[in-house]
């Protein structure tokens, strides 16, 4: 797109995220109307698999399909609107019809949809909620008596929301056709309105389903959780004890803490998430502005009552795992700094040994080297001696023996000198 000022180009993206805001806007066309939503659980290989499902629904109604990298879609078909959307974990499906029933679940938006395309829909269902707009009648009224039947005659919790313009009920069950249900009354609602209350309705189910997903692995951890705890104790109570084993316990605690490090691995973005969803579900329920109506438990208190302790069973399991890991590496830094006090103490005492040894080597050594001295003059005194004799045989006049007794000293000192220089060698070499 060019513009009209002398101004740098545009960003690559610029447009495509301006648009963003305007991605998932209503395409609900008047009240009152009925709405099917479903959440499924998919794998990577399973969300390549449904752009090509989408996209059959689109050729057979002549609707153009999405783009190969879109997230999100949007489209009109003859008896119904669709609006689907992919995200990290999950994907929805949300179908819209227009006018309302005389029963406002006997004929539910999803009847409009194909059953062979329903039926070839991959993933696992994680949520399915019907809803269903309606104006106020004399059978459909702001009344708990004439709305019960509704909800099989259930516990029903609902309030007014969006400032006075609709009522909203519910009793979070699944019925027998596998789906929940949202009655919501109609007193002064706009159509954009609408839309956006049945919008918050379903998202706060699928955030509160996808908030309880970490909760069966936060008890199913709970046993492992007080297992670790307790060997950690066991390990501690043993470092203090003098007689311990040191490296046993060292060789404990490395198994310890590899054992924690892997559940937290494993469970950290499950919990993480569990807490990012259950915000979610607080912002929504902020945005219904709900007005108690009397004797009825708001959609907020249930939720709150319900879904916050479970959630802060997720949270503390995750903060004990955490600080379990603190607590495991806090000791392990323990009980290495004794093994290496042990280790220095113990290279201490062979220092002190190999010293003393050394000293005993060199005493040693100087008395072979005086033994040495005696025994190298003794046969170099021999060998001068036997050539006087040969000299004395030839007619010399030398007397061996005095020859002999003569040069003895001179030996000595020749053979201490010449140990002296050896000595003198070895110190100043490198």
């Amino acid at each position: 797109m060019t513009t009209i000022y002398p101004i740098p180009e545009n960003h690559a993206q610029r447009f495509v995220l301006h648009n963003e805001v305007h991605a998932r806007s209503s395409i609900i066309r008047g009240l009152p109307g009925r709405a099917s939503h479903l959440a499924l659980s998919r794998s990577n290989n399973e969300k390549i698999q449904e752009r090509q499902h989408l996209n059959q629904l689109c050729e057979r109604f002549g609707v153009a399909a999405p783009t190969a990298d879109a997230d999100h879609f949007s489209a009109a078909f003859d008896t119904f609107q669709i609006r689907w959307e992919q995200h990290g974990e999950f994907s929805t499906y949300t179908f819209y019809v227009q006018g309302a029933e005389e029963q406002p679940f006997t004929e539910p938006a999803l009847k409009k949809v194909p059953a062979d395309w329903l039926s070839s829909l991959t993933g696992t269902v994680l949520v399915a909620t019907h809803a269903s707009i309606v104006e106020i009648s004399e059978s459909i009224a702001p009344d708990l008596v004439k709305i019960a039947p509704f909800f099989a005659s259930n516990l029903l919790i609902g309030s007014t929301v969006a400032g006075g313009a609709a009522s909203v009920f519910t009793d979070f069950r699944i019925h027998v056709d596998g789906f929940s249900r949202f009655l919501i009354i109609n007193k002064n609602l706009r159509v954009e309105q609408g839309a956006r209350l049945m919008r918050r309705l379903f998202e706060i189910e699928n955030y509160r389903v996808l908030a309880l997903l970490a909760f069966p692995i936060a008890r199913k951890l709970y046993p492992e959780l007080k297992k670790a705890d307790q060997q950690l104790y066991t390990i501690t109570n043993a470092m203090t004890q003098s007689a311990g084993n040191d490296a046993k316990l060292l060789d404990e605690l490395t198994i310890l803490a590899a054992e924690i490090e892997n559940h937290i691995s494993s469970n950290h973005l499950r919990f993480a998430a569990a807490s990012a969803y259950y915000n979610l579900v607080e912002q929504r329920l902020i945005d219904l502005r709900e007005v108690r109506i009397q004797g009825t438990q708001t959609i907020g208190e249930f939720i709150k009552w319900r879904l916050e302790p479970a959630v802060n069973t997720c949270r503390s399991t995750s903060n004990r795992f955490t600080s379990l890991s603190e607590r495991v590496g806090n000791t392990s830094q323990l009980l290495r700094t004794r093994v290496d006090i042990i280790i220095e103490r113990q290279n201490q005492g062979l220092l002190t040994s190999m010293d003393l040894r050394a000293k005993m080597q060199l005493r040693m050594q100087q008395m072979v080297e005086g033994i040495s001295i005696v025994a190298i003059t003794y046969y170099a005194a021999s060998l001068i001696r036997a050539m006087a004799e040969t000299m004395h045989a030839l007619g010399w006049q030398v007397n061996p023996e005095i020859v002999e007794g003569a040069v003895v000293p001179f030996i000595l000192i020749g053979i201490g000198l010449g140990f002296k220089r050896i000595h003198h060698i070895i110190k100043n070499t490198d």
